[in-house]
Formats: C-alpha cells, structure tokens, sequence
C-alpha cells in the first residue's frame, strides 16, 4: 500500500512542478485538454483490444495524467482538488453497493445493476437514461441506452425473441427500400440497433466486434496491395475478380 501511496504523491507532486513551470502545462485549460484525452482513451482501447498489456500499462498512466491535470487545474480556482475527488467516487461506490456496505441482499449481478439504476433515481434523476452522454459514438451510446433500460427489467425475456425482432426490422427495411431516404435511414437505424440488441443476448460487444472486423479488413486489403504491387499491377486497372484472388489468399493467411 505505501508504494502504491508514494508513486501517486510522485505523479501530483511532478504535476504541480510541471504546471509552475512547464510553458505547455502551464497554458493548459479543460477545454484544451478534453480532446487529448478523448484520444488517449482511444489508444488505450486499442491496446486493450490488441492484449498487450505493456501498452495497456502504458495507456493508463497517460489518461491518469490528465485525470490529475484537470484536478490540478480545478484547484487554482478552489472548484475542487483531487482529494475532493477521490473522496467523492469513494462515497458514490459506497452508496451504491448496499449489498456491501449496508444490509442489501443479492442474488446476481442483474440485481446489482438494477439497484444501481434504483439509487441514481432517488439521487434525483429523472431518468435512467440521463447518464448517457450525448457525445458518444451512436453505438457505443445504443449499448449503454439497452444496458440501462435493461437495468430496470425493461429487456427482452431471450435470444430467440430478439433474432425474430432482428428480422422483423430487415423486412421493414426491405419493404422501405425504393423510399425516400428519410425512411430508408430510419428503418437501417432501426436494423442496427436490433443487432446491437441481439449482439448483447450472445454476450458479445458490437463496438468490439466491429472493430476486429475493421483491422481484419485493414490487414487484408493491406496485403492485397502489397502482393499485387510486387506483381506489378496497379489496383485502379484490376478487375473484382483479380482483387478477390489476392483477398483470398489474405483470408487463408
């Protein structure tokens, strides 16, 4: 526990160096720093999504930084301070895990999650889906919205129900799909948040999946330009046909 206790006072101790005398820290505000962090959340994603945990290490001392930075900042103010801080997610996690810290009985995780929705309602919100931030990517924001309604027993009973829900919503689509746009758009949307549903019944992460996909794909339209340029033609002058023998031959790699 004291070495975790020193590196922590290192880390605010090199922060309040840096912020007195650091030109670039110096001059940093909130608003200045939120997109870098944005992006450092991105990379340690990435690292996580990859399994490399020397980066995930890494990662995660860049967006503790800037979590101590804007503590940092709040306290020239005297808005708060990173005691204050702490001290505040202390207090929610205490709050919200009764069946830790109180008399509160469970039986699963379910149970857990719903009670967590329970309590932030009677904190005052006004509704359960209020916690989601409007500035997330709309898949990330369509899990978090089902993960929460499902959270206050507002779900599906099981797979099968949401499969034909799936293709219910293809058919839909189907029929929409000489409209105008509007509606094409609409019923597409409704398509994904569907799978997005479903994808959550087979204990998968859509957002994960679909990344994978997107470095699959990556990697093997990577070595279709590589194999055809040592082959020495130029993909803007190959047939489909030709494309495919290289993509796969990627597949097989």
């Amino acid at each position: 526990m004291n070495d975790k206790l020193v590196a922590f006072e290192r880390l605010l101790t090199i922060m309040d160096e840096l912020r007195e005398k650091c030109p670039w820290d110096k001059k940093q505000t909130m608003q200045s720093l939120r997109h870098l962090t944005i992006e450092e959340t991105y990379e340690l994603t990435d690292a996580i999504l990859e399994n490399n945990l020397n980066e995930v290490k890494g990662e995660l001392g860049d967006v503790m930084l800037h979590l101590v930075f804007y503590a940092k900042i709040a306290s020239e103010t005297n808005a708060f301070d990173i005691t204050d801080v702490l001290n505040s997610i202390c207090d929610k996690l205490i709050h919200r895990h009764p069946h830790i810290y109180g008399d509160v009985k469970v039986a699963d995780e379910e149970e857990v999650k719903a009670n967590w929705e329970k309590l932030k309602l009677k904190e005052g919100k006004k509704s359960v889906l209020e916690g989601v931030p409007k500035s997330l990517p709309a898949l990330v924001k369509a899990i978090r919205i089902q993960d929460k309604a499902r959270g206050i027993g507002f779900d599906w009973d099981n797979k099968h129900q949401v499969w034909e829900k799936v293709k219910e919503e293809i058919d839909e689509l189907h029929v929409e799909i000489n409209s105008d746009s509007n509606k094409i758009e609409d019923e597409f949307g409704d398509v994904l948040f569907s799978l997005i549903n479903y994808a959550r019944f087979l204990n998968i992460n859509p957002e994960d999946a679909l990344e994978k996909t997107n470095k699959k794909f990556i990697k093997r339209f990577q070595y279709l330009e590589s194999e055809s340029k040592k082959d020495g033609k130029e993909l803007s002058e190959m047939s489909l046909t030709e494309m495919d023998v290289y993509w796969n031959k990627a597949k097989k790699r």
